[in-house]
């Protein structure tokens, strides 16, 4: 599952595993300190072995490969993208990840604006110089290009770590 040579991701639903059978005591919950410890450690090793750029890519990717899976396993199907926006609420706010809102949607020339308020990644973090959030937009660009069957670029725009109390994205289709 993880040592092979590949260019491709290699990522399943099934990796995941039974939770309920490994975890009978535990369950399928764990901290937000421990995520982060696991989130910004692998981030500090990316790139003290590569360097921030590649780094970043890494985590954007992972999250993109995310998406696309988050859609197909507990999204899909969905007909159109109020419902897709219903589902992808209730997903993150069920596992926690944070509480999704849309701020502008224009669905004919696919852009959008929305903001997730207590993320995950970086809610309640001390500021810094920078946006943090790569993961998510990954994750964000994976479940509208799946939805979509088109490319996103998705940027944060604004986050807990500069100074906003939310973190914002734009996402946008490329156009060929």
């Amino acid at each position: 599952m993880f040592k092979e040579d590949s260019d491709a991701f290699r990522f399943e639903w099934s990796h995941l595993g039974d939770i309920q059978l490994g975890r009978p005591n535990l369950g399928a919950t764990t901290s937000v300190a421990i995520y982060r410890l696991m989130q910004f450690t692998l981030r500090d090793a990316a790139i003290k072995h590569t360097d921030p750029e590649i780094a970043a890519r890494i985590f954007y990717d992972a999250g993109y490969n995310s998406g696309r899976a988050l859609y197909e396993n507990m999204i899909a199907p969905v007909a159109d993208f109020n419902a897709l926006v219903k589902k992808l609420q209730k997903v993150l706010l069920d596992f926690n990840v944070g509480i999704l809102r849309i701020e502008e949607a224009d669905l004919e020339n696919l852009r959008f604006t929305l903001t997730v308020s207590e993320d995950l990644d970086c809610s309640g973090l001390p500021l810094h110089e920078e946006a943090i959030c790569t993961f998510d937009e990954g994750l964000i660009a994976g479940v509208l290009d799946t939805f979509t069957g088109a490319r996103f670029k998705v940027q944060e725009v604004d986050c807990w770590c500069t100074g906003d109390r939310v973190c914002r994205f734009t996402a946008e289709v490329i156009h060929a």
